[in-house]
């Protein structure tokens, strides 16, 4: 069995990380090393490159991953399940925070493999209510800042998938994350963001979905809330995504997926052109390619337009792991049949790409050095092969 998991970097190589109050900075590079990290252009990995480990902690080894890592000849759940595991775990001790792309995105897919994998893991369940505990003692001016409105919002949708797929009754944990994550509301309707790091902290539009998708699946709490104010925050938060454009074709893939969870939001007419998007995107492979989704310029500040333009694939990108499991995913969720040609031809390219590892491969928007998106990007297709009725069964 391979040696699994973290790196304890973020797919941010200028970011700091320590804990202070539960809130995630970032290790300062020195000197010239942080310089180069900063400035030189992405290029293709080389295949002579050893990769430094996406994850590590202790006697835990995920290796970096690379994009000529052998397919596997069948899908392995099981490798998959330890990467998950694994990862989560490790970045939950290295790092000491929650982060979207890795242990924020453990707690909003996995518990909806319960079924499936056996329980997620309670260590992790308590991590986040523990990083709850602590950004509640941060000023609230503080939390509105940095990566803080996230890791808000994922710790309460995390808890909130947890007490549907795991117990099936809200939490009073649950309950507390909901309210504090919605007192950090913004006025508009949405949450302060970074606009740095796609897919996940690059766009407030991405975090509102998360907050209506925590909200909508929390058992019984909407229908329960009898506090006004509350009332108000969830109104301007569904007016925010009615009223506001999406910035480009993955956030509208975004949309539909919330609409699955919170119908209101949009109507059948639009609910046909946002399921007409995804299909049109869709690759002869059978697969998708999170870089039809969106322009360089427009992920973000577009701070990244310089290092997808570089990229030798930039004309005819790979279908990955990521957009295949999101899109098909969020289809089926949107009433989309599993039995659908097109479907099957993804499902078809979900299981003839996993890697020897038991990652679906990624590559990073960001960076070349740790590809975290792959964490996604192996949690997604498990999910939509799940809702596919064609995980193989170990």
């Amino acid at each position: 069995m391979m040696r699994l998991v973290t790196a304890g970097y973020l797919d941010h190589p200028s970011r700091k990380s320590t804990m202070n109050n539960g809130r995630c900075a970032f290790a300062i590079m020195s000197g010239l090393t942080f310089l180069l990290a900063a400035i030189a252009p992405a290029t293709a990995q080389k295949k002579s490159e050893t990769p430094r480990p996406q994850y590590e902690f202790e006697k835990i080894v995920i290796p970096g991953l690379t994009a000529d890592e052998p397919v596997r000849k069948q899908v392995s759940v099981e490798l998959a399940s330890e990467y998950l595991e694994k990862g989560a775990l490790a970045w939950s001790k290295t790092r000491k925070c929650v982060t979207c792309h890795t242990n924020g995105t453990y707690m909003t897919m996995r518990p909806a493999l319960t079924p499936q994998l056996g329980k997620p893991s309670a260590d992790i369940r308590k991590f986040f209510v523990e990083t709850l505990a602590s950004l509640k003692t941060v000023d609230h001016k503080k939390m509105q800042t940095g990566t803080r409105p996230a890791q808000a919002i994922y710790i309460a949708a995390g808890l909130a998938e947890w007490d549907a797929h795991v117990t099936g009754k809200l939490s009073p944990e649950t309950d507390d994350a909901l309210r504090f994550a919605f007192g950090l509301q913004q006025e508009s309707g949405t949450w302060a963001s970074l606009d740095c790091w796609p897919p996940f902290e690059s766009s407030a539009y991405q975090e509102a979905t998360v907050a209506a998708m925590g909200s909508a699946t929390a058992p019984g709490w909407l229908k329960s809330l009898n506090d006004d104010a509350l009332k108000t925050r969830i109104e301007k938060m569904k007016t925010y995504l009615r009223t506001t454009k999406p910035p480009h074709d993955y956030a509208r893939v975004l949309l539909l997926w919330t609409a699955t969870r919170m119908p209101d939001l949009i109507d059948a007419k639009q609910k046909q052109e946002l399921i007409a998007t995804i299909w049109k995107h869709q690759r002869k492979d059978g697969g998708w390619s999170i870089r039809t989704f969106v322009k360089p310029t427009e992920w973000g500040r577009g701070n990244r337009a310089e290092k997808l333009k570089a990229e030798p694939e930039f004309a005819n990108p790979s279908s990955d792991g990521h957009q295949t499991g999101l899109a098909v995913l969020v289809l089926r969720d949107a009433g989309v049949p599993a039995n659908d040609a097109r479907i099957q031809k993804a499902v078809s390219w979900l299981k003839a790409n996993q890697r020897e590892s038991g990652r679906w491969y990624t590559r990073s928007l960001n960076t070349d050095r740790y590809h975290f998106v792959a964490y996604s990007g192996t949690i997604y297709p498990l999910v939509a092969l799940a809702k596919c009725n064609a995980l193989p069964a170990e």
